[in-house]
């Protein structure tokens, strides 16, 4: 257990495949994220450029930013708390959208849990939960599985199963792919999965080039899409009925 100076390790959501966040982020985030002095970054380039990029008060070399990406160690995850566990805020960024999701900084948050550090979520975009709303799928019951193999044979395995799993429990199936390799993801899906099956493909959200369509993929087949090098997100469903079931 920590004493009671511990400081608080804020989740700080970044802009989606944008230079410029400030459209994207509320008041209350920016405020958290410019009186704050010690970071944790995948990549320590981008993050200086964010909190540049958000008007940061202080001048970036007085700033302390910290990798923890998937290499880190547990054990160097631990040596991290130090600050802390001496008082100090500190803040996680992730590459793009939220912290935590897809990334490597939810270990970092389960030390803190297991130290007894609060941790608090601050509010910002999610590619994953804009998906879902645009797609006109399930929105009650979701699965995210991050990245699919990268070889044909084993993706288009998963897929059925994926697709299998959608049927059996009515629930919208996520995942992403590295985007050089969206083109690559789309064909397979066309070329394995069932007719009627529906595919979201939501691609650059929040952008002005943002591109969001729902159908089944027997009218998927034969389209060209241009989204390789763009972020995308891709979703299955088919679970019966449309959309999300009715609130209670």
């Amino acid at each position: 257990m920590t004493g009671s100076r511990a400081g608080t390790l804020y989740l700080v959501p970044t802009g989606l495949g944008t230079t410029d966040p400030l459209p994207q982020l509320p008041s209350a985030t920016l405020e958290t994220v410019r009186r704050i002095q010690h970071f944790f970054a995948e990549n320590p380039r981008s993050a200086r450029a964010f909190l540049k990029a958000v008007s940061h008060p202080r001048g970036l070399r007085d700033l302390v930013i910290d990798i923890v990406d998937e290499h880190t160690p547990q054990t160097h995850l631990r040596e991290l708390l130090q600050p802390l566990l001496a008082g100090n805020d500190c803040a996680l960024m992730s590459e793009a959208g939220c912290p935590a999701v897809a990334d490597p900084g939810a270990a970092l948050v389960r030390e803190c849990h297991d130290a007894a550090i609060r941790v608090v979520p601050l509010v910002g975009p999610s590619s994953l939960l804009l998906a879902v709303m645009a797609s006109g799928m399930n929105g009650q019951r979701f699965m995210f599985h991050g990245y699919l193999p990268v070889e044909r044979e084993p993706r288009a395995r998963r897929l059925k199963a994926l697709e299998a799993e959608s049927e059996k429990n009515r629930a919208t199936q996520l995942f992403i792919e590295a985007p050089y390799r969206n083109t690559a993801m789309f064909e397979t899906v066309v070329a394995v999965c069932r007719p009627d099956t529906l595919l979201c493909v939501a691609t650059d959200l929040t952008l002005p080039t943002e591109s969001v369509r729902t159908q089944p993929v027997s009218r998927w087949k034969g389209t060209q899409i241009a989204i390789d090098r763009r972020p995308t997100v891709f979703l299955l469903y088919r679970g019966g009925e449309r959309g999300a079931a009715q609130k209670r």
